[in-house]
């Protein structure tokens, strides 16, 4: 008999104050990384699917992201910038033909 199965690890990376895409409030916004792993006999063996998201800690939306984006965010954390030249949050502006995924 083969046990296997799926495990889930959720990692907080950040917290941003941006603004909120649904609530439209500047609030504080977490980074996470949810790490999804094959499990064989309950050991974890290798990651098959990994996720990033933020979460409004005023309103609880949460936003997909994509990978490139959370690393952005997290030099944003940091205190560098960017090195795309794209910058999210509250208090930075926006070039035209920019997005900001935290507004709809």
């Amino acid at each position: 008999m083969i046990i296997f199965g799926t495990k889930g690890y959720l990692y907080q990376l950040a917290i941003l104050t941006l603004v909120c895409g649904h609530c439209g409030n500047p609030s504080a916004h977490t980074l996470r990384k949810r790490v999804t792993k094959f499990t064989l006999f309950f050991i974890p063996l290798f990651p098959f699917s990994t996720k990033f998201a933020t979460q409004c800690t005023f309103c609880g939306a949460e936003q997909q992201i994509t990978a490139a984006q959370a690393e952005q965010l997290q030099l944003q954390a940091a205190g560098g910038q960017p090195q795309g030249g794209q910058q999210y949050g509250q208090g930075q502006g926006q070039t035209a033909g920019q997005q900001n995924p935290y507004q709809h």
